[in-house]
């Protein structure tokens, strides 16, 4: 799996970044482009939820459960 990547964000008001690998980027800008607002929108939006969580961490969480959700997930049995 490549490294993560690295993406500055705008968060109340104070520039953080948040380093995450590719694959959950891509499910976060397709749920982002769904919903019709900007990747830093969604982000500011997570971190409004997260709690005690760390942002990567809520980031991938709810990246898997979209993916889940949506079935992006799931294998065929053989």
């Amino acid at each position: 799996m490549p490294g993560l990547k690295k993406r500055s964000v705008n968060l109340a008001g104070h520039a953080t970044s948040v380093a995450l690998e590719p694959e959950f980027w891509v499910v976060l800008e397709t749920i982002a482009k769904e919903r019709r607002i900007s990747l830093a929108a969604l982000i500011a939006e997570l971190d409004s939820k997260r709690g005690e969580s760390l942002l990567a961490s809520f980031c991938r969480l709810s990246a898997l459960a979209y993916a889940q959700g949506k079935g992006i997930a799931k294998r065929k049995k053989a």
